[in-house]
C-alpha cells in the first residue's frame, strides 16, 4: 500500500502538502505555471519580476562571473539544497563544482554555495529580507547580498558575513552596505559599479 510519503504531488494536490510536508523529490517534476520554492515543506509561489531586477540579477552575474577566481562557478537561479524540505532559487549563487557531477546536478547543494544575492521586488521583500537570510545563514552559507533599489532609483546592496558562532549574518564589518560601487574581498575580490547596473 502507498504510503502518504510515497506519493508524488500533482498540479491538481501541489498546493495540499501531507502533515510533514513535501519533499523535493516528491515536487521536482511538477510543471506549474509560476517559479516556486520549497520551504518547509510548503510550495511558495515566486512573484514575478520586473525588467529592473532581471538586468540587474543579471549583470550582477555577469560581474561575478568576471571576477570569479578558481574554482567558482556563478550561476543565475539554481535550485539549492538547503534540505530535502527546503529548496530554493536565489537570483545569484557563487558555489564550488569541484565535488559535483555538472551533467546530473539538478540542485546544488549548500555545503558548495559560497554566495548567494538576492534582488529585492516587491513581492519578495519579506522572503529576501528575513526568511531566505535566515535559511543561507543557518546552513552556512558564507555570504548574503541584498540588492535593494531606492526611491532614487539607486542601488544599494546589503553585504552580510555569516558569524560562525551563532549562525546568523552580520553586516560585513568593513562595508555593510554599498551605493554607487561594491567593493568586496569574499568570497573573492570583485568591484561593481552599480550605478552602471541600471543603464538601460
Amino acid at each position: 500500500m502507498t504510503t502518504q510519503r510515497q506519493q508524488r504531488a500533482t498540479e491538481e494536490t501541489w498546493m495540499f502538502p501531507p502533515a510533514d510536508g513535501w519533499t523535493f523529490d516528491q515536487v521536482k517534476h511538477l510543471e506549474l505555471p509560476f517559479d516556486w520554492d520549497l520551504v518547509d515543506g510548503v510550495i511558495v509561489v515566486r512573484g514575478q519580476t520586473k525588467f529592473w531586477h532581471n538586468r540587474v540579477r543579471d549583470r550582477i552575474a555577469r560581474a561575478l562571473e568576471d571576477a570569479a577566481a578558481t574554482p567558482y562557478e556563478v550561476v543565475l537561479e539554481q535550485c539549492v539544497m538547503l534540505d530535502n524540505q527546503n529548496v530554493v532559487k536565489p537570483d545569484v549563487i557563487v558555489f564550488d563544482p569541484r565535488k559535483l557531477d555538472l551533467f546530473e546536478l539538478e540542485c546544488v547543494p549548500v555545503d558548495e554555495v559560497s554566495l548567494a544575492v538576492e534582488v529585492v521586488s516587491p513581492g519578495s521583500r519579506h522572503d529576501d529580507r528575513i526568511l531566505k537570510p535566515a535559511l543561507f545563514a543557518e546552513t552556512k552559507v558564507p555570504c548574503y547580498w541584498r540588492v535593494e533599489l531606492d526611491r532614487d532609483k539607486r542601488l544599494a546592496v546589503h553585504e552580510y558575513w555569516q558569524h560562525a558562532e551563532t549562525r546568523t549574518y552580520i553586516p560585513a564589518p568593513m562595508h555593510p552596505v554599498h551605493h554607487d560601487k561594491l567593493s568586496t574581498e569574499l568570497p573573492f575580490p570583485v568591484e561593481i559599479d552599480l550605478a552602471a547596473l541600471l543603464e538601460f
